[in-house]
């Protein structure tokens, strides 16, 4: 079985975390109706479409 020879230091451990686990932007695309920006495979929360039906009624912003 293979043991490593030398102790792992920290700053090598926390270097390889920092690349291997870091977070990543959430991929946007605009919305077919609105073009609003929206998280994909969602339903569009501004007019409430997805893949060009309407899906939900838009919740009216309250002023």
């Amino acid at each position: 079985m293979a043991v490593p020879k030398y102790k792992t230091s920290k700053a090598r451990t926390r270097r390889r975390r920092s690349i291997n686990m870091a977070m990543t932007t959430p991929n946007l695309v605009a919305c077919g109706n609105c073009g609003n920006k929206v998280l994909r495979h969602r339903v569009c929360p501004k007019c409430g479409f997805y893949r060009g039906k309407q899906i939900i009624e838009p919740q009216e912003m309250a002023d």
